[in-house]
C-alpha cells in the first residue's frame, strides 16, 4: 500500500520527519518496506526554467523552424531553434537549457545539449506540455501567463512539491490502516496527538428534481447503501492538484469525476462509484443478483456470465455494476455525461470476496471491501466526494441522501482485566496508560472496575474482537521496543533427535555451495497444470489466483520456473539446489514429505580465454548425487534404470526395502515447455527423509591411514547391453566384503566390431589390507572369483 507523507501531514500535525514516520509506523505494526523521494511529475522539472522571447526569426536553411532569442535571466541571452509553429516573440515559455534533463509524458527521459541544427546554434529547447509531462499535447510549445518571473525555476511556477511514498507491507487484518486516514489514526495514537477530518460542513442540498429511489433486495450481501445524485457537471480532465496527488502514488488520471472517487478511496478507505444518471434506465437502483448466466459488460469491455450469487448494481432493465468489484461499460461516467448518481456502501466482505475471486477480478475496491470497510463512513465519504466534485466540476446536489441501513452494525463488546494485560504484555504498564492508549485508538470505554474495562470497539477495527486482540492493540502502540528483555530466562532442557535436520541440511549445502550452487526457495503454491495426478493433490478452497490453485506435488516445476526466469535475463549457466515439502491427500489424510532437489544447465564452467568449456551433461549431475552420498556416508544401495514421468532418461539408487532414496537424470521435453525453458535441464529429485534416517544409524569411525598399499587390477569383460556398471559393481562388493576396496570404470565400447547385442566394460579393481600387504596369491584367488562370479551371474566373459 503506498502511503504519501504531504498528503499523511494534511491529517495530522508533526513535524517529524519522513525518516521518524517510518520508524514509528514499522514500530506500530505497518511495516515500512521502502521510503522514497517522489515527484508528481516525473524529474520534478529539475533544470527548466521561465524564459522570455525576445525575438523570433524564420530559420535560414528550414521552411518549418525559427532561431529564437530567449532571455532565462542570465547574464546573456540563449539561441534556441524552435520548430513549434505558435513561437513568437514575446511570450513567456518554458526553458530547458543545455545541461538539463526533460522528462516526456511519453518515452525515455533525454540529455538537453548544445548543439547545430540546419546550422544555426541552438542552447537549449523551448518545451511543448508533453515534452516536461506535464500532458500530452505536441501542438505548439506552452505559452504562459505575462506575469511569470523570468529566470524563475519552473518548479517553483507550477508550484511542484517533493514528496515521500511509504510503501508499507499491510497485512490482511488491517483493513482499518488502507488509507491515509486509517494510518494517520495509528500514528496520531502514538503521538498522542489530534487527527484532522476534511470538513464536510458545506454540504447542502441544492434541489430534490433528481431523486432516484434505491431498493436493496439482497440486504444480507448489502447491509447499507448511500446515494446522491448531482446534475450540471462537466467531465473534463482533473486540475493539477488532483493529477499530481493521485500520480505520487501511482494512481493514473482518468477524469475530474473518477478521480476524486480514487481520491477519496485512497483519503478515507470508502471505495465509492460513480453512475452515469442518464443511463440509469426506469429512474430506479436495485440491490440484487440476477440469474445464473446472466451476461455483463464490464469497464474493460469484456464479456463475462454473472453467478446467481453475484450482487450487483441494477436498474429497471439490466445490471450496471458488480458490487464492489468492477462497474459496467455501460453506465460509468463518460465526457458527455452531465449527471451522476454516487454510490457510497458497505457490502459484506465474504460475498465481495467471492464474486472477485470467482472473475478474476482484483481492484482497489475489492481489496477493501473483502477485508472489511468503515460501515459508518459511508455517508461521510459521500459527502466528502460530492464537494470535491462540485469543486472539479461544478453541478449542484439534486437530491436529498438516501442511507438505507436496516440493522446498522454495532461495536464489538469486549471485556478486559488489567491483570490479563499485563500478564499477556510481559509488563506492568500502568493503569492511566492502558487507558490513553484505549482513548487513542477511538475505543469507547463503557465501563471500569478495579478488576478491568468494558470496551466498545468500532466496527472498522475488523480485527478487535476479543480481549487478547484489544491487548495487541494496546501493546501495539505502546511500542513493542518499550518492553524490556527480561534478565533471567526460564527454560527446559529437550533432548533432540540426532543428527538434527539442520545439521544435516547445512552439511549438504555448504557442500553445493562450495561447488557453485545457489540455493533458491520457492512458493509451496503451484498452479494445477503442472499436476498429473489432481486426484491426490491439496487443493485450495480460496486460492489468490488459478496459477496458485494446489499445493506442490513436486519441487520439479518450482525449479524450471526458476531457470527460466534466469534464462530469460541472459544467466543460461545454473546450477541449483532446494529443500522443500511436497505435499499430497491419500488416504483421506494429508501427507507432507521433505525433499530435496538440484538443478544443472548450460556450461560446465564460465567460459575463459586460455580454456575451452562444454556443456554438463547427465554425468556431470551423477557425480555431483555420488558426491552428496559420499559426504553423507551413505553406500549400502543399488542403482537401476528409471521409470519416472518426470524423466526422459536417468537412474535411480535404492536402499533395502527397495524404497527409492534419490532419482536423477535428464528432463522431459515436455515438462520443459511448460516452464519456458529452452536448454536441457538435468534434475535430481531426493527423499529427504529416507536420507535423514539413514544417516542417523551412521556411526563415525576415525581409523589410521593404512600403512600397506593398495593393489590395483583391471578386467575388460563382454557384457549383454541390458547390463548396468551397477549391477557388476554389486557382484563384485558381494564377491569380496573385506579387502575390495572401489570398484570403477574406466571405459566402455559398444559398436560394429562386438556381436549383436553385447558391449564391453573394462573396470578396475582396488585391494587392500589393512593389516598386511597383499601377496599375489591372494589377489590372484579374489580375481579369479570376480571372473567366475561375472560370468555366472551375468553371463560375462572375459576379454583377454
Amino acid at each position: 500500500m503506498k502511503i504519501s507523507y504531504n498528503w499523511l501531514k494534511e491529517f495530522i500535525n508533526t513535524d517529524k520527519s519522513p525518516e521518524d514516520i517510518s520508524q514509528i509506523l514499522t514500530g506500530i505494526g505497518l511495516e515500512v518496506e521502502s521510503l522514497e523521494k517522489v515527484q508528481a511529475i516525473p524529474g520534478g522539472l529539475e533544470g527548466l526554467v521561465i524564459g522570455y522571447v525576445k525575438d523570433a526569426q524564420q530559420h535560414p536553411n528550414a521552411d518549418r523552424l525559427r532561431v529564437t532569442k530567449v532571455d532565462v535571466g542570465g547574464t546573456e541571452d540563449l539561441q534556441i531553434v524552435c520548430g513549434a509553429p505558435n513561437v513568437a516573440a514575446g511570450q513567456k515559455v518554458v526553458v530547458a537549457v543545455v545541461g538539463s534533463t526533460v522528462h516526456p509524458t511519453a518515452g525515455e527521459p533525454f540529455k538537453i545539449n548544445k548543439s547545430k541544427i540546419r546550422g544555426e546554434v541552438s542552447e537549449g529547447m523551448i518545451c511543448a506540455e508533453d515534452e516536461i509531462g506535464l500532458g500530452d499535447d505536441h501542438g505548439g510549445i506552452m505559452v504562459l501567463d505575462a506575469d511569470a518571473p523570468v529566470g524563475s525555476a519552473a518548479k517553483a511556477y507550477f508550484k511542484l512539491n517533493d514528496d515521500y511514498l511509504f510503501e508499507i507491507g499491510l497485512t490482511p487484518n488491517r483493513a482499518d490502516a488502507a488509507s491515509h486516514l486509517g494510518t494517520a489514526r495509528d500514528i496520531a495514537a502514538f503521538l498522542k496527538i489530534g487527527i484532522n477530518k476534511p470538513d464536510v460542513s458545506a454540504f447542502k442540498v441544492d434541489n430534490q428534481d433528481r431523486t432516484i429511489p434505491v431498493t436493496i433486495e439482497a440486504e444480507a450481501a448489502c447491509p447499507r447503501y448511500a446515494s446522491v445524485t448531482i446534475t450540471g457537471v462537466k467531465v473534463q480532465d482533473s486540475p493539477q492538484w488532483l493529477k499530481e496527488r493521485l500520480a505520487v502514488i501511482g494512481v493514473r488520471s482518468i477524469n475530474n469525476i473518477v478521480d476524486v472517487t480514487n481520491y477519496v478511496l485512497h483519503e478515507l478507505g470508502q471505495p465509492l462509484h460513480a453512475f452515469d444518471a442518464d443511463a440509469i434506465a426506469g429512474n430506479q437502483v436495485l440491490v440484487k443478483t440476477y440469474a445464473e448466466g446472466t451476461t455483463f459488460v464490464t469497464l474493460d469491455d469484456v464479456e463475462r456470465k454473472l453467478s446467481a450469487d453475484d450482487l450487483m448494481i441494477g436498474n429497471a432493465e439490466e445490471p450496471m455494476c458488480i458490487a464492489g468489484v468492477f462497474g459496467g461499460a455501460g453506465s460509468g461516467v463518460k465526457e458527455s455525461t452531465t449527471a451522476i448518481f454516487l454510490e457510497s456502501a458497505y457490502f459484506n466482505p465474504v460475498s465481495v470476496r467471492k464474486t472477485s475471486k470467482r472473475h478474476g477480478l482484483k481492484t482497489d475496491a475489492s481489496f477493501r471491501f473483502e477485508r472489511g470497510v468503515d460501515p459508518n463512513i459511508t455517508v461521510f465519504a459521500l459527502k466528502r466526494a460530492a464537494l470535491l466534485i462540485q469543486r472539479v466540476a461544478g453541478g449542484v446536489i439534486s437530491s436529498e441522501i438516501s442511507d438505507i441501513y436496516p440493522a446498522p452494525v454495532e461495536p464489538f463488546a469486549v471485556e478486559v482485566t488489567y491483570k490479563n494485560i499485563d500478564r499477556l504484555i510481559g509488563k506492568a504498564i500502568g493503569q492511566d496508560t492502558i487507558k490513553s492508549i484505549i482513548q487513542a485508538l477511538d475505543i469507547t470505554m463503557v465501563n471500569e472496575t478495579a478488576e478491568g474495562l468494558s470496551l466498545q470497539v468500532p466496527p472498522y477495527r475488523v480485527d478487535v474482537t476479543r480481549d487478547v486482540d484489544v491487548i495487541e492493540e494496546i501493546l501495539r502502540i505502546y511500542g513493542y521496543n518499550n518492553i524490556e528483555i527480561p534478565t533471567q530466562i526460564r527454560a527446559s532442557l529437550n533432548n533432540s533427535q540426532r543428527p538434527e535436520k539442520d545439521t544435516v541440511q547445512n552439511a549438504i549445502s555448504e557442500l553445493l555451495t562450495a561447488n557453485g550452487f545457489n540455493e533458491i526457495l520457492s512458493n509451496s503454491l503451484t498452479s494445477s497444470s503442472y499436476s498429473d495426478n489432481l486426484n491426490n493433490a491439496v487443493k485450495l478452497l480460496n486460492p489468490l489466483s488459478s496459477d496458485l490453485d494446489i499445493m506442490r506435488q513436486t519441487l520439479l516445476y518450482s525449479g524450471l520456473e526458476a531457470v527460466a526466469y534466469n534464462q530469460n535475463r541472459r544467466q543460461a549457466d545454473l546450477r541449483f539446489y532446494e529443500f522443500g515439502k511436497t505435499y499430497f491427500f491419500e488416504g483421506g489424510k494429508y501427507v507432507e514429505n521433505q525433499r530435496m532437489a538440484v538443478f544443472i544447465t548450460g556450461a560446465i564452467q564460465h567460459e575463459q580465454w586460455n580454456q575451452k568449456t562444454g556443456t554438463v551433461s547427465f554425468y556431470h549431475l551423477k557425480a555431483i548425487v555420488d558426491g552428496l552420498l559420499g559426504r553423507l556416508n551413505i553406500a549400502d544401495y543399488t542403482v537401476e534404470e528409471i521409470q519416472d514421468q518426470e524423466f526422459a532418461y536417468g537412474l535411480q539408487y535404492n536402499f533395502r526395502g527397495g524404497k527409492t532414496l534419490v532419482k536423477l537424470g535428464a528432463v522431459l521435453p515436455a515438462a520443459l515447455k511448460k516452464t519456458g525453458v529452452e536448454r536441457d535441464v538435468f534434475y535430481a529429485d531426493f527423499d529427504f527423509d529416507a536420507i535423514l534416517a539413514l544417516v542417523k544409524k551412521n556411526k563415525i569411525i576415525n581409523k589410521e591411514i593404512s600403512k600397506f598399499p593398495s593393489v590395483r587390477r583391471d578386467l575388460s569383460m563382454l557384457v549383454d547391453t541390458a547390463v548396468t556398471f551397477g549391477q557388476l559393481k554389486q557382484i563384485a562388493q558381494k564377491t569380496e566384503r573385506k579387502l575390495l576396496t572401489e570398484v570403477s570404470v574406466f571405459d566402455v565400447y559398444q559398436g560394429d566390431k562386438l556381436p549383436v547385442g553385447k558391449k564391453s566394460y573394462a573396470l578396475s579393481f582396488t585391494l587392500q589390507d589393512e593389516e598386511k600387504t597383499l601377496t599375489d596369491k591372494t589377489i590372484d584367488a579374489i580375481m579369479q572369483k570376480l571372473i567366475y562370479n561375472f560370468g555366472k551371474e551375468v553371463g560375462a566373459e572375459i576379454r583377454k
